[in-house]
């Protein structure tokens, strides 16, 4: 097969908002309002290392400050919150940020992002080159955007990598409708044991909602 996945860098947001460790509290929030982000990646600064990615500031972390401003937590909420309660007193980007930051390259899939993403239950990842230094931003809502792939597109795909390579004798008997993203694959096929086999690599096309698989084996010849 020679479907090519799409990858972070194709979707990503490559103007980026970001701070230096010594940002202060206060232009911490002003610029996630100004960027409207609820997260700033944090990059070193001058000398070794400039401009790679050694933090993440989020709404999370800026909130703490909210929570305890009128809390006085007794000696067992210190000892189990303790970071929480650093953070409640922090006022530079480099006493905030979550360290290592959690990232992803540019060349790493959609799925392996989306995995990420789901996997830490974070809204949105640092795009970094090799050397760690920044280079976008792709958020969940970057990562639907196959979603919005044209249905003949995908229908297309579907036809040449999918149905061509696995019932190649059968090319022409198989039919791909797509509708809202939903495949629907019908026809007779002469190995029906492929069968399962297209219908997961039909849904791991991008873009495709669901599959609707109709598929049957050959026509049985009447008994003489």
């Amino acid at each position: 097969m020679h479907g090519t996945p799409h990858i972070v860098s194709d979707v990503m947001t490559h103007t980026v908002a970001s701070i230096g460790r010594r940002a202060d509290f206060k232009e911490i929030v002003q610029l996630m309002e100004q960027w409207n982000v609820s997260a700033l990646p944090v990059l070193e600064g001058k000398g070794e290392g400039e401009g790679r990615v050694v933090g993440v500031v989020s709404e999370a972390d800026l909130l703490y400050k909210e929570e305890f401003r009128d809390a006085d937590p007794d000696g067992y909420t210190q000892l189990r919150r303790f970071s929480d309660l650093a953070k409640a007193g922090a006022v530079t980007a480099e006493e905030l940020m979550t360290s290592p930051a959690l990232t992803v390259h540019a060349t790493a899939t959609l799925a392996q992002a989306a995995r990420t993403m789901a996997h830490a239950k974070v809204k949105r990842l640092p795009v970094v080159d090799d050397t760690g230094r920044l280079e976008g931003v792709v958020s969940r809502g970057d990562l639907l955007k196959v979603f919005l792939r044209d249905d003949e597109e995908v229908a297309e795909e579907v036809r040449r990598e999918v149905v061509s390579y696995l019932f190649p004798a059968s090319y022409s008997l198989v039919s791909v409708q797509v509708k809202d993203g939903v495949v629907t694959l019908a026809g007779r096929v002469r190995d029906t044991s492929l069968v399962p086999v297209a219908t997961r690599l039909v849904r791991a096309v991008e873009g495709v909602v669901d599959v609707k698989c109709e598929l049957t084996g050959p026509a049985r010849r009447p008994e003489q």
